[in-house]
């Protein structure tokens, strides 16, 4: 997300203020879906079971994990939490997770900001369990140019253009699972009448929990 010089005060003021509050997790909507392959550095968008679009990614240069500190990108089952930017322009440059007013062109000399939307990402499973409060976006980069392999800072990193466009495509409770395996086939994907959280791509064993309305993962966090 950030440059790395200047990535300990961001890290800090990002921790700060996603404890500030609790956060309520929004029920699923099992009929969209979102699947992000490490391997082929590539974002698919599955409605009703079919494939909608497929976009190019950036996730972290450091790895995978979801240690403190780590700058890796978590793996899992994941669910977008907040949908942040509404009326940003496309380049709109953020900062705390809000519009600081500037406009950035792709690929700017010098800058690295968070860009155009923000899709925060709450994890699900104790693998990816420290996502939200680390600040996991799917989020606009000016860095463009490193589009399609791993360069960011933990983020999935997509063109502004497609983040817009994606952002309009999920809503809030969105189940997005990131893998370290090519995308699967359409054709290899549950029926998402099925599908729930109870066969995600990777076979992670999911189930509702029964005192609630909200599915959560099988295996308790840490």
């Amino acid at each position: 997300m950030f440059r790395s010089s200047a990535f300990g005060l961001a890290f800090v003021a990002c921790a700060l203020t996603a404890n500030a509050g609790a956060v309520s997790i929004p029920a699923p909507t099992l009929s969209t879906r979102v699947v992000i392959s490490i391997r082929d550095q590539k974002l698919m968008l599955f409605e009703n079971g079919s494939i909608a679009a497929t976009y190019p990614v950036s996730t972290s240069k450091y790895g995978l994990g979801d240690n403190w500190g780590s700058l890796a990108t978590p793996l899992g089952l994941l669910q977008v939490a907040q949908k942040i930017g509404d009326r940003a322009p496309v380049g709109a440059v953020f900062h705390n997770r809000r519009w600081t007013g500037e406009i950035l062109h792709p690929n700017t000399p010098g800058r690295d900001p968070v860009m155009t939307r923000i899709i925060w990402l709450r994890g699900l499973e104790v693998t990816n369990a420290h996502a939200f409060n680390r600040c996991i976006y799917i989020h606009g980069t000016n860095e463009e140019n490193l589009i399609g392999k791993p360069a960011s800072f933990g983020c999935i990193r997509m063109k502004s253009s497609d983040v817009f466009a994606l952002y309009g495509q999920i809503p809030l409770g969105t189940p997005v699972e990131i893998v370290n395996e090519k995308l699967p086939k359409a054709k290899n994907m549950p029926d998402p009448e099925v599908y729930g959280f109870d066969t995600p791509a990777s076979n992670s064993g999911l189930r509702k929990d029964k005192d609630s309305q909200v599915k959560i993962a099988s295996r308790s966090r840490s």
